[in-house]
Formats: C-alpha cells, structure tokens, sequence
C-alpha cells in the first residue's frame, strides 16, 4: 500500500475512528481479574494514541510530500549505483552532450495532483555520467502537443524539493501545474516544461547538490544527466538560455548554486527562502568540511568569478529565512550577472508551502522575461530595508543564516 495512497489515508482514517470508538464500547464490558482488564484499557488508549500521530503524519505527509514512499521515510533507499570522481566540471571527461540518445518511457504518474492540469509523467533514469538511478517527473505545457507549435522548442524549468522532500511536492503541495496552466493559455506566462527530479538520493541525508566522489554525484545528476534526458525525448531548448532552476528551502540553495556553478547549462534561478552556506541544512553532505562548503556556497562561487556570468537570480524570503542569503548575492553581483531579491514580511508565514505556494505565479512570470520568452520590459525593483539585518556580520549575510531561528527552520 502506497504511502501517499489514498487507500492508506482511508485506512488510518478507518482505524483512528475505530480506535476513538472501541474504549466507549468496551470500557465498562470488560471482564476478568482487574489486572487483565487494566492491561487492554491501557492498549486500547495507546491504539488511540497510535492511530491519532499516524492520521496527523500522513495528513501533514500527504499536504508537504516530505516522504514519498516507504523507502524513503524507513530510510531503506538509496540511489546511487557509483561515484567515480567526475572532475571539477562533474563531467568525468565524458562529451556528455555527443552521447547517443536515449528514449525513455514514461507513464502517468500517480499521487495528490499527479492528475491534474493534464497530468504528470514520470521515468526511472539512469543516470549516465553521475551514476544515480532514479526517478524524474515531466509535464509538459497545454502548446506542446498543439499543431501550431509541432516545430518549437520549449524552455525548461528543473524543479528541485527541500530536504526531507519529494520530486512530486512540486505537483501536489504548491500545484505549480494547476496554476500555470490558465496562465500559460492566456499568455501571461511562457510555455515552459516542468522538470522534477529526485534530489533526496541517499537515505535520511541532504545530498546538498554535491558531487562527492565514492558517496554521490548529485549535481552531475541534476545538471547533465536529467537536461540531456529531457533533450533527447522532448522537444527542449539547447541550454543554457532555455534553461532554469527553480527551488524552495534546501531545494533553493541548490538551484541557485546549479546556476551559478554552471551558467552554460543554465541562464536563471529562482530560490524560495534559500540559503547560501550549506550549514543552513546541517544534515547536508556539502555541510561537512570547510572546503565542501565553500565549493557549493553560491556566494563564495560567484565572488570568484574574474569574468562574471551571465545569469539572473531571484531569491525571495523572510528576514532570517532567505533574504539576507539573497541580499549578500546581490551585493557582489556585476553585470552581465543580475540578481533580484524579494523581501517577504514575517506575516507572510512560516517556512513552510503555504508561504511559497502563492509565490509560483509571480516567479514564472519573472522567469518568462529573464529567458526572453516575450517582449515585456521588465524593471527591476529596489529591494527595501529590513532593520532586522543591522549588526548582522557580512558572513552571517554571506550563508543567510543570521538569524539562529531561520536556520534552525530550514527543511
């Protein structure tokens, strides 16, 4: 029975109903020595109990795609088959891009939304330079099987999860399908195809977007094996100028350093209460040495850059939870390299899909201009004040983490 199932859900619906109502039934009909009646009084309460945390666990699943199968939440999977060391172009030497191309099958994909706006489709890849075997979700814009549009290439954006979370938290919890779809009908968003890899590939542990020679290979995954993927069985833009990363939470820091670390595989960014440093998830495997922080730390990426890329940025968050991270980014930044930072007020909400879900619109139509899908002009905004940030140290602004409380929020 599937985890995100809907037959699971009405089962522990059923069995916490069961629970609530078998202590009224039997309470007072229990017979036997005392002892014995005791001992069931007491199992029926902690069935209660049990059936209780396991209904508002699935619930809570179900809403924030944290676990997306029993694997992932008994921390039994992994998905890396090998680690060779890649090189510091996370190529290993291999033309990546003359490799023979490779059809993929896909079906429909199921789970909350997986259905929706079209419906979502998913494969199971295997990943050819970074050594990762694991799941990628598609969906493709109302245009794409249009007779009008059968000769154009479309431009893509790679979803990327938070920590602990789903490739399909895209699809079900912020519904980015459902609400692009209107949009892309009407024009007022670019019809672009919506990628979602796996990015949780190693049990109960951030892979950070790293590659880790003998652990993971994950930014080769993310950034050459699924976009040649999605080249070769659709019909995609050559990156890097059809091409952008787009994430939420420790998905964030990862989108941004993608595109940062890699501005001729990808043109933009979006990062959604992200952070720079990865200290900011400290169950990250780039968190743990001094040198694999600094080697996945955006910030630290592009301030070396002699020749700045071109690449744009947005990052949005709270104060504590993203904005300075962004603030600091965009501080350094030269031409051609832009960077624009969105100040989120502390009633906006917690760091949560709630707060990111209402920001899908606003994003896409940002990303729409920035990878010159139409000929709006577009103006960048001042990013205004926040008096939290004063007495913050420039390291504190340069990881995002100034404040202790943002960090300790981050997923």
């Amino acid at each position: 029975m599937s985890l995100t199932g809907t037959p699971f859900l009405y089962t522990t619906i059923a069995l916490a109903v069961v629970a609530l109502v078998l202590p009224f039934v039997l309470w007072t009909r229990l017979k036997g020595p005392r002892v014995l009646r005791n001992a069931v009084r007491a199992l029926m309460l902690l069935f209660a109990q049990t059936t209780a945390v396991t209904l508002v666990f699935v619930l809570v699943n179900n809403a924030n795609n944290l676990y997306d199968n029993w694997s992932d939440l008994l921390g039994t999977g992994n998905h890396v088959q090998q680690a060779a060391d890649l090189g510091a172009d996370g190529t290993g030497g291999i033309a990546y891009r003359k490799l023979p191309k490779v059809r993929q099958t896909f079906t429909q994909a199921d789970g909350p939304g997986m259905h929706a706006a079209g419906g979502v489709k998913v494969t199971q890849l295997k990943g050819r330079v970074s050594g990762v075997n694991a799941e990628v979700y598609v969906w493709l814009p109302p245009q794409y099987d249009e007779p009008a549009y059968r000769t154009k290439k479309f431009p893509v954006v790679e979803l990327l999860s938070g920590y602990p979370g789903s490739a399909k938290a895209w699809f079900g919890s912020l519904k980015v399908h459902k609400q692009l779809l209107p949009l892309m009908k009407s024009g007022r968003v670019a019809p672009f195809i919506l990628v979602a890899p796996r990015t949780n590939l190693i049990a109960k542990i951030d892979t950070g977007c790293a590659n880790i020679p003998g652990t993971v290979n994950a930014d080769s995954w993310l950034s050459i094996d699924v976009p040649k993927m999605i080249t070769d069985n659709f019909r995609a833009e050559s990156a890097p100028n059809g091409w952008a990363t787009a994430g939420y939470s420790a998905g964030a820091h990862c989108a941004t350093k993608l595109a940062v670390a890699h501005p001729d595989r990808y043109r933009a960014a979006v990062s959604l209460s992200g952070y720079n440093d990865p200290i900011g998830e400290r169950n990250s495997l780039a968190a743990q040495s001094i040198e694999l922080r600094r080697a996945n730390n955006p910030y630290v990426l592009l301030k070396k850059y002699r020749t700045p890329p071109r690449i744009a940025l947005y990052l949005s968050g709270e104060s504590g939870d993203g904005y300075q991270a962004g603030v600091a980014l965009e501080q350094i930044a030269k031409p051609p390299t832009t960077v624009r930072v969105v100040f989120l007020p502390r009633n906006s909400g917690p760091h949560s899909m709630a707060l990111w879900r209402p920001q899908v619109p606003t994003v896409f139509r940002w990303l729409t201009v920035e990878l010159g899908q139409n000929s709006a002009h577009h103006t960048r905004t001042s990013t205004p004040p926040v008096p939290s940030t004063a007495g913050s140290t420039h390291a504190a602004l340069a990881s995002g983490t100034s404040s202790q409380a943002g960090a300790g929020r981050k997923r």
